[in-house]
């Protein structure tokens, strides 16, 4: 990012204040919020990060996971003893052959890497979620008009599934009498002019990967082999932190 490779870091980089301001990064919208967790074999019989006192912890070496996991069990006064390697796949691979008690990560990478367990069903995310984890899209700082198109991209999807816009129903809804409807799918005009796109760009993005739950359903949902729930990334109306502002 900082060398003009890439335009924007679409992944799982957690925003933080440091990050903000250090590393010449300016962040869009959130678009996932997540959490720091344990993951442990089921037969070490732990129920609760309370029980970890003493364990051996698989951690990358260099991110927020690693601090926020001294900050807790320095917090808990407990004491842990860490395996830092510097690879996630590396990583994962000590932690399934015993070389470590637990693995630290977001609860999302932690749903993944139980996903490709030889036993997926050996191991069991705790409870307890130690940390806040905005994962958001970045981009270059002073980067603005990109930085409006990159935030109202993930805004379009959360809008998209509040006005019950999907991928199957999109070109129907091209049809509705709703304004609110008419101006985000660019049959009222301005939107996209304001950003610099077409007028239809909130359509286009409907259109090519559906609403934001038909994004989440379809990658990390209940019925994926990763199987998270909405949680705190349920729309507003449905308890989550997912919202948009009007698109006009």
């Amino acid at each position: 990012m900082q060398s003009g490779e890439i335009d924007v870091l679409f992944r799982n980089a957690t925003q933080t204040l440091t990050r903000d301001t250090d590393l010449g990064l300016d962040f869009a919208m959130v678009n996932y919020y997540d959490g720091q967790g344990f993951l442990v074999p089921k037969k070490l019989g732990v129920k609760s990060a309370k029980d970890l006192d003493g364990a051996t912890v698989c951690v990358l070496p260099g991110t927020t996971t690693e601090l926020n996991v001294a900050d807790y069990f320095r917090s808990n006064k407990m004491k842990m003893n860490p395996v830092v390697i510097e690879n996630n796949a590396e990583l994962a691979q000590a932690f399934f052959a015993g070389r470590c008690d637990c693995l630290t990560s977001d609860a999302s990478q932690l749903a993944g890497t139980r996903a490709v367990a030889p036993n997926p069903g050996d191991y069991m995310i705790l409870p307890e979620i130690i940390s806040k984890e905005p994962l958001a899209p970045a981009v270059r700082h002073g980067d603005n008009q990109w930085k409006d198109i990159v935030t109202y991209t993930v805004y379009a999807l959360i809008e998209a599934e509040e006005l019950g816009i999907t991928s199957q129903n999109v070109d129907e809804m091209l049809k509705s009498v709703n304004p609110v409807v008419q101006r985000f799918l660019g049959v009222t005009e301005g939107n996209g002019k304001a950003l610099g796109l077409d007028e239809k760009f909130a359509y286009n993005i409907v259109k090519m990967v559906g609403n934001y739950s038909e994004v989440f359903e379809r990658n990390v949902g209940k019925n994926t082999q990763l199987g998270i729930e909405r949680g705190l990334n349920a729309l507003w109306t449905n308890g989550g932190l997912m919202y948009s502002p009007p698109f006009k």
